[in-house]
């Protein structure tokens, strides 16, 4: 057999394809061999790369998440305000920002495995073991400029990243629009009582906005305003 002179190609080229499949059928109506038949490749040269749906899977999501964490760090380094306070408001507000369908579709394909463990656990200690650190630096340069007041900033920053990315989650719970807002109210009042007054009406609005989007509500309730 001919070796693969561009083994990069053929790999992105998988998921690419496959992202695309699991997006219009969904994952679960997905086959492995319905991925084989649309990129007309045999299935040895699928199986060089993954060996299985799963494998393919989470290569979509590890591709997915390293490009939201790009995302994160530019914006960290790009956004400019008055007092890191504001900073980290700004910041917060654009991470939610949907960027376009290729995104929203990504959240659809994620959403699907929301109530995998091994998903929510891996979730869980990005969360806290490099996103709080980076938000905890930001909040330890508003105790400096006297903008945030947190006297535990590493701590707080994790149980917000817990918070917003596990309790927060309407697809977890079963909870509708209306009992996601509730939480997300109480997030705001709780940060603010901690010291650090970082989740704007902005923030809650496009939170909400984003789970409504991907058909994250058990039902359809009146949109946030």
């Amino acid at each position: 057999m001919a070796r693969n002179k561009y083994p990069e190609q053929t790999l992105d080229l998988i998921l690419t394809v496959s992202t695309q499949m699991f997006t219009e059928k969904g994952y679960e109506k997905t086959s492995i061999q319905d991925i084989i038949d649309e990129l007309g490749m045999s299935k040895g040269a699928i199986y060089h790369h993954f060996k299985s749906k799963e494998d393919i899977l989470s290569a979509v999501m590890e591709k997915e998440l390293g490009r939201a964490e790009d995302m994160f760090m530019e914006l960290i380094q790009n956004t400019h305000a008055p007092n890191a306070r504001q900073k980290l408001i700004s910041i917060l507000e654009n991470v939610i920002v949907d960027p376009g369908i290729q995104s929203n579709s990504i959240d659809q394909i994620l959403s699907t495995q929301i109530k995998n463990p091994q998903f929510v656990l891996g979730g869980i200690r990005k969360g806290i073991l490099k996103d709080a650190q980076i938000i905890a630096d930001i909040m330890e340069q508003g105790k400096e400029d006297g903008s945030i007041s947190v006297e535990y900033p590493l701590e707080c920053a994790e149980i917000f990243m817990l918070l917003v990315n596990i309790w927060i989650n309407p697809l977890l719970f079963g909870r509708d629009q209306e009992q996601t807002l509730e939480r997300l109210k109480f997030l705001q009042h709780m940060m603010k009582l901690l010291g650090a007054d970082i989740v704007s009406e902005q923030l809650i609005q496009r939170i909400t906005n984003r789970h409504a989007s991907t058909g994250g509500y058990a039902e359809a309730e009146q949109t946030y305003t």
